[in-house]
């Protein structure tokens, strides 16, 4: 057993944070190979763990976007010292860090895997919903005339529409997730007005749609096309919100194939977001 006054509660540097995805990769979390440069540049203040003398061997994400919001995840022991609650000290500490990050009455997000659900509740965290995760592989198919890629001219109104279905301002975030090597990006654009936009990156197996935002349900439809018709022969997984009717309909027509779920919850007030616009949420790490 390990004695809790051994550890040391330490913000992470970017091999940190690296460490931490590559213990996700391990777990089979499946992120993608440059995931970590990504969450560093959101927020490099938004990642701490426990050292036992100068080795890691636990952390997690404490993002804040702003001061109005913070997610956690990409939380991990290591196994070798699991079942010591060192887990469970680290989360509170983590949780009650953040706090003091955010603006007195700020939301925290994450999403929470079945088995531990009942730790986070007690922990202040209440479900909005279940997020399930779907496989499809991709396959031909023919590209809407009114999707073409992201450019560096369209960030303003993607960004503002990210900002409507996510709840919070994150371009942090954004700006370089959508120019991450491998990644594929795609917009639906009619009459000169953003109807929905699709980003799908490269993970340690196959592709992740991340996010899948739209008007409706058609346009989400040619945009996961567009998505399928980009990695032919490979897995291409969407992580849905099931109180989204259109999306699970969705996943039904194309045959996808249920994975695995957890649940998006919430500390404090849950977000009022438009949910029928969301059709793929962004990640599990960072929300």
């Amino acid at each position: 057993m390990i004695d809790p006054t051994q550890l040391h509660l330490r913000k992470l540097d970017p091999d940190g944070v690296k460490t931490l995805v590559k213990w996700a990769e391990e777990e089979g979390w499946n992120p993608g190979p440059h995931d970590a440069e990504v969450y560093w540049a959101t927020d490099p203040d938004g990642f701490y763990g426990y050292y036992l003398k100068d080795t890691l061997i636990a952390g997690g994400a404490i993002v804040a976007y702003g001061k109005a919001f913070g997610f956690m995840g990409l939380f991990i022991v290591k196994p070798e010292f699991r079942g010591q609650k060192i887990g469970q000290q680290l989360w509170y500490q983590r949780r009650d860090t953040l706090l003091k990050r955010l603006n007195t009455g700020a939301s925290i997000g994450m999403d929470g895997v079945v088995a531990m659900q009942p730790f986070y509740e007690k922990g202040g965290f209440k479900i909005a919903f279940r997020d399930e995760r779907y496989e499809r592989i991709g396959d031909s198919f023919e590209v809407d005339g009114r999707i073409s890629p992201i450019t560096e001219a369209d960030f303003a109104s993607i960004a503002a529409y990210d900002t409507l279905c996510f709840g919070y301002p994150r371009s942090r975030f954004l700006k370089p997730w959508l120019s991450l090597h491998g990644s594929k990006t795609f917009k639906y654009v009619e009459q000169g007005q953003l109807k929905g936009f699709a980003v799908i990156r490269k993970a340690h197996r196959g592709y992740k749609v991340c996010p899948l935002f739209a008007n409706n349900a058609e346009i989400a439809e040619a945009l996961y096309k567009a998505c399928l018709n980009a990695v032919i022969g490979e897995p291409l997984y969407l992580d849905i919100p099931v109180v989204n009717p259109a999306a699970m309909r969705l996943v039904e027509k194309f045959k996808a194939t249920y994975v695995f779920e957890c649940a998006r919850m919430y500390y404090g007030e849950i977000p009022d977001l438009p949910i029928h616009k969301v059709f793929g949420i962004t990640t599990f790490e960072l929300g």
